[in-house]
């Protein structure tokens, strides 16, 4: 089976210093496991791996949504009126993550957290434990209305927001690649220049590996349907893939994926498999293939395309998966 090449239309000339040396690094969080390949230049003894570990912890603390006690969870619970100071990292992914919300027409939604419990897919009562039952359409038109009446008035100069009464954030489409970006900021603030970092399968990378190749990764494909496979070089790269086969329930012989759609309060029924898109930061890839699934193929695409995005949509069809991809992902094709 023939596969597809992909390469960044910019390479970066720094080169790998002789006798570097390999290091490898590894551990768990946000509920899976984060791994690091890096290149230590001549006679540096590293404990990096300490040191991103702590990095990943301290965003665990700051915008987990399964501990009540983090920064998101004590927003969540808190009265309304309140007004909530958060740390630099917390502002810098709330404010990215609103103006995707606003940039979608609200294909995307920091909180949409109500909804996303309801569905199932959040801490408590969830989809795949004794006792759920799928909403009913009252209990959706409640929440969306509960968030229509939300103003969460984000005050990013002076680094707060007011909690209005039931609003309630979730990160969990984009958390895990600005952890991926801040891996990447840790190696390379102690000089790193040639790395692989990853996160429960999201990754970016830079420079190159001790053989002079680039790093080298497989895009994520769709379990249990063959196709042609695709590898990109991570060179200055990050990627993401957003899927329905993932976390999801049947309801009506339908596919209730993760994935939920803001505006309608239900989860994306329309073809979209998977949504992969490769950005310079993991943060951005990571949001943007979820809003472009949830956008679907016409509007996806033209939203992509509208911002240069280079992105894949894989969408069911009988027996197969059909392929799209916007120009900026074809220009890297070789």
């Amino acid at each position: 089976m023939q596969h597809s090449v992909l390469v960044p239309l910019s390479i970066d000339p720094a080169v790998v210093p002789d006798g570097s040396v390999l290091h490898d690094a590894s551990g768990a969080t946000m509920g899976t496991s984060w791994s690091a390949r890096l290149l230590l230049p001549p006679g540096v003894r590293s404990q990096l791996g300490l040191q991103l570990q702590a990095e990943l912890d301290g965003i665990n603390t700051e915008m987990s949504h399964w501990d009540p006690d983090s920064v998101l969870g004590r927003y969540n619970r808190a009265p309304a009126g309140s007004w909530h100071a958060l740390p630099p990292r917390f502002v810098a992914v709330l404010d990215y993550a609103l103006q995707v919300a606003q940039d979608s027409g609200g294909a995307y939604d920091p909180f949409a957290g109500a909804l996303v419990n309801l569905w199932g897919f959040g801490p408590e009562r969830r989809y795949n434990q004794p006792g759920f039952y799928t909403p009913a359409p009252d209990a959706v038109r409640a929440v969306l209305a509960q968030r229509a009446a939300l103003d969460p008035t984000f005050d990013r100069e002076g680094g707060r927001l007011l909690q209005p009464g039931g609003a309630l954030l979730d990160f969990s489409s984009i958390a895990k690649g600005y952890a991926v970006d801040r891996l990447a900021w840790c190696l390379e603030r102690h000089g790193i220049r040639h790395y692989l970092v990853e996160i429960g399968g999201e990754l970016r990378g830079a420079g190159m590996k001790p053989d002079g190749q680039p790093w080298w990764v497989t895009l994520e494909g769709v379990p249990g349907i063959d196709s042609a496979p695709t590898v990109a070089a991570l060179h200055g790269l990050a990627i993401a893939t957003s899927g329905d086969y993932r976390r999801y329930f049947e309801h009506g012989g339908l596919r209730a994926s993760h994935t939920l759609d803001p505006r309608s309060g239900y989860p994306v029924a329309n073809e979209v498999a998977s949504c992969t898109v490769l950005h310079e930061t993991c943060m951005a890839a990571d949001a943007l293939s979820t809003t472009i699934t949830v956008l679907g193929l016409d509007a996806g695409l033209a939203f992509a395309e509208e911002r240069g995005l280079a992105a894949r949509l894989l969408l069911r069809r009988p027996g197969a998966l059909e392929e799209n991809t916007t120009s900026a992902y074809r220009a890297m094709l070789q």
